[in-house]
């Protein structure tokens, strides 16, 4: 059962990562300006941060989203959504912009 879950996971890897921030180009080059310019940053569990007032709108609007793909994926391939979230956070520090901070699992902080 382990390896079926595994895989399934390694699965979502293969996955063209869209923009899970929204759906239109706009709003993840917001959310890329935002992380280079230290307002959100992104968690090993796959969610983004407000680091600054400002940003909160945009970090619920972006988790919220990210909960639903990871609910839904987490669905299809019989695993936790957090489980997916861990993956899809790895693929989010990829992507992210130079300059975007990183909340590690121990409580520390490191920029990309």
């Amino acid at each position: 059962m382990k390896f079926t879950r595994r895989a399934g996971l390694c699965a979502l890897l293969a996955l063209p990562i869209i923009t899970m921030a929204a759906t239109t180009p706009a709003f993840a080059a917001s959310l890329d300006e935002l992380r280079a310019a230290g307002k959100v940053g992104e968690r090993f569990d796959g969610l983004a941060v407000a680091l600054s007032d400002d940003a909160k709108g945009t970090v619920d609007k972006v988790n919220k989203k990210r909960r639903n793909i990871y609910e839904q994926k987490a669905a299809e391939q019989g695993v936790q959504p957090e489980a997916v979230g861990r993956v899809y956070a790895a693929q989010i520090m990829k992507k992210a912009p130079a300059g975007t901070k990183f909340l590690k699992e121990d409580g520390s902080w490191v920029t990309k």
